[in-house]
C-alpha cells in the first residue's frame, strides 16, 4: 500500500490523502458502469492508500453517492473523508433517459437547482441517507457561477447569501455536522466572490488550475495561501485531454487547445517525462492545495493514475515549460528528481 502523504485543511482539522478518488465515473459517467466495477474501483483505492473521496448527488442521479457509501461502510468511518455537494434536490421522476447530462444510466431521479437555506439543509439530509453516514466530512456548494447558470446565476446567488444557503451550510459547521465548508465549482471567479460573502474553509476547484491553465493563481490561490483556505484539484486532466483524449471541459477540445496540449505534449516527452504525470503532480506544488482526485474508470486506470502522481519527473521539465511559455512563470513547480 502506497502512504500518501496528508495534507491538513487548516480551519478544520482535517487531513486528507494528497492523491483522492473522484467519483462522477461511479455514477457513469460517459459510460455504464456496474455495481461491481464500482466497488472494485473504491477497494483498488483504498488498497492503494486513498483516503479522500469527493461525490455528489448529480453524479449518477443519486448513484454515486450510493454506490461509495455501499463500498466504504465496512471501514472504520474516522480512517477516510467524504466530501459531497449541496445545490440540487434530486426529485423522483418516472421520465429520467439514459444518456442524460452525460450519466449512461441514471437513477429515476431528477435534479432541481435549490440553494436556498432549506434546500441545503434537505441536500444534507438526503445525502447522508444515500452514503449511510452519520456525517459528512466536506460540504461543497455545486455548480454556482455565471458561467454555469448565465442570467440565472443572480437568481442562485441570491437563494446562497441573502436567502440562507451560506447561513445552513455555517449552521452545519457550527453543530459539526460537518468539519468544513466550501465551493465545488468549474470558475475560479465564483469562489473569489464566495470568500468575500461566506467563512469557507476551501474549495474544489474543477478544471481552472492544471498544466493547461494556471488563471486563477491571483488573485485566488494567493488569496486562499494568505487566508488558510485549501484547494482540491479537480478535473486535473482538463475532462480528458490531457490524458490523451480530445475532451475539453466536457466537449471537444476547440483547436487552440489541441495544440497547446500538442505543445506540452512535446516539451514532456523531450524531458522524458509523460504528460499524464506532469498533469497530475504539478498542481500539488502550490501552497494552497491539498489534494487532487482524478476520476478512474477501472481500477486498472486508477492504478495507472497512481502511478503517475509518483512518478519521479525532472526538474528541467519544468523549466523548459516554464521558458517555453507553457505554464505561468509564477506557478511554483514540484521539486525535480
Amino acid at each position: 500500500m502506497q502512504a500518501y502523504d496528508k495534507r491538513s485543511l487548516p480551519r478544520s482539522g482535517l487531513s486528507l490523502s494528497s492523491l483522492g478518488l473522484g467519483c462522477a465515473q461511479l455514477g457513469g459517467l460517459y459510460q455504464a458502469m456496474d455495481d461491481a466495477e464500482a466497488r472494485a474501483i473504491v477497494d483498488t483505492a483504498w488498497d492503494l492508500g486513498i483516503r479522500y473521496f469527493d461525490t455528489a448527488p448529480y453524479y449518477g442521479y443519486t448513484l454515486s453517492e450510493r454506490r461509495l457509501g455501499a463500498a466504504l461502510r465496512e471501514r472504520p468511518r474516522d480512517s477516510y473523508v467524504v466530501s459531497t455537494k449541496v445545490g440540487r434536490l434530486l426529485l423522483p421522476d418516472a421520465g429520467v433517459q439514459p444518456g442524460e447530462n452525460g450519466w449512461a444510466e441514471p437513477l429515476p431521479f431528477r435534479p432541481h437547482f435549490d440553494y436556498s437555506y432549506d434546500g441545503v439543509m434537505r441536500s444534507h439530509a438526503d445525502s447522508l441517507q444515500r452514503l449511510g453516514m452519520d456525517r459528512i466530512d466536506i460540504l461543497f456548494v455545486h455548480d454556482i457561477g455565471r458561467v454555469t447558470h448565465g442570467e440565472k446565476h443572480a437568481h442562485y446567488w441570491d437563494q446562497l447569501t441573502h436567502g440562507g444557503g451560506f447561513r445552513a451550510l455555517a449552521r452545519l459547521r457550527e453543530e459539526g455536522s460537518v468539519a468544513a465548508i466550501g465551493l465545488g465549482v468549474n470558475e475560479w471567479e465564483v469562489v473569489v466572490d464566495a470568500m468575500r460573502a461566506c467563512d469557507i474553509d476551501c474549495a474544489l476547484l474543477a478544471g481552472r488550475y492544471t498544466l493547461l491553465e494556471q488563471a486563477s493563481l491571483a488573485p485566488l490561490l494567493d488569496r486562499c495561501v494568505e487566508r488558510g483556505i485549501g484547494i482540491v484539484i479537480g478535473g486535473p486532466f482538463n475532462s480528458g485531454i490531457l490524458a490523451g483524449t480530445r475532451k475539453f471541459n466536457y466537449e471537444d477540445a476547440p483547436a487552440h487547445i489541441v495544440a497547446r496540449v500538442e505543445a506540452i505534449a512535446a516539451a514532456c516527452a523531450r524531458a522524458g517525462a509523460s504528460i499524464q504525470a506532469a498533469a497530475l503532480q504539478f498542481p500539488m506544488a502550490h501552497p494552497a492545495v491539498v489534494a487532487c482526485i482524478p476520476g478512474a474508470q477501472s481500477p486498472a486506470q486508477l492504478r495507472q493514475n497512481a502511478e503517475w502522481f509518483a512518478q519521479p519527473l525532472p526538474a528541467a521539465l519544468w523549466e523548459a515549460l516554464s521558458q517555453a511559455g507553457l505554464i505561468d512563470s509564477r506557478a511554483p513547480t514540484p521539486h525535480g528528481a
